[in-house]
C-alpha cells in the first residue's frame, strides 16, 4: 500500500511541476468545507510530496484559509436562515449558541487542535454564533498548527495512531502546549 502511495506521489503530484502544490492547496482548502474528505490523507500526501517544511506550510496555511472561508460563508450568507431552520426543528437553541460564543480562547484552540474534531462543525458553529472573527482566527491558527503537525509527522492513519501509545502521549503533550500557547496569546491580545 505504501509503495502504491509513493508511486502515486512520484508520478502524479511531483510530476505536475507547479500544479502539484496548487492541487495540494486546493485539496486542503476544500477539505475544510466538505466533511467527507480525509484531512489526514491530504496532509500526509503534502508532507510526502513536498517535504516536511513546505508540506507543513502548504497544509497549515490552506487549512486555515479553508476554515476561514467556511466561517465567513456561514457568518455572512446563511447565519440567519440556517439558525432559524435549526431552531424551528429543535436542533439548536439560544443557550447552545451562547455557550459557543462564550467559549474561552484556550478552549476553542484546544478543540481545534484535537486531531479527531470535525473542522466543518467547528467552522459552522463559530460562524453561526456571535463569536468575534479575531478570537476565531487566533484559535484557528494556533490549533491548526498543532493539528497539521500531528497528521503530518505522527499520523499516517487513525488506526496506527491509536495502536501506538507513544503517539497518543505526543498528542497529549501537543494539546497541553497548544493550551499554554493560547493562554499566553490570549493574555497579551485579550481575545475573550
Amino acid at each position: 500500500m505504501f509503495e502504491m502511495i509513493d508511486t502515486f506521489i512520484d508520478t502524479t503530484l511531483q510530476g505536475m511541476g507547479i500544479w502539484g502544490p496548487i492541487v495540494g492547496c486546493f485539496l486542503i482548502t476544500i477539505e475544510s468545507m466538505v466533511p467527507i474528505l480525509p484531512l489526514f490523507v491530504f496532509i500526509t500526501l503534502n508532507f510526502l510530496a513536498f517535504g516536511n517544511i513546505l508540506g507543513f506550510i502548504i497544509s497549515w496555511f490552506f487549512t486555515c484559509i479553508g476554515c476561514s472561508i467556511s466561517f465567513f460563508l456561514f457568518r455572512s450568507k446563511v447565519q440567519t436562515w440556517l439558525y432559524k431552520r435549526l431552531k424551528k426543528k429543535g436542533l439548536i437553541s439560544q443557550d447552545t449558541m451562547k455557550k459557543i460564543t462564550s467559549l474561552k480562547f484556550e478552549q476553542l484552540t484546544t478543540i481545534i487542535a484535537i486531531p479527531f474534531t470535525p473542522a466543518f462543525l467547528v467552522n459552522i458553529a463559530c460562524g453561526l454564533s456571535e463569536m468575534s472573527f479575531k478570537k476565531y482566527i487566533g484559535s484557528l491558527m494556533i490549533g491548526k498548527f498543532f493539528l497539521v503537525y500531528f497528521w503530518g509527522f505522527v499520523g499516517v492513519s487513525l488506526v496506527e495512531s491509536v495502536k501506538n501509545p507513544i503517539y497518543l502521549v505526543k498528542v497529549g503533550l501537543m494539546l497541553i502546549v497548544a493550551y499554554i500557547v493560547s493562554k499566553v496569546v490570549n493574555k497579551r491580545l485579550n481575545l475573550n
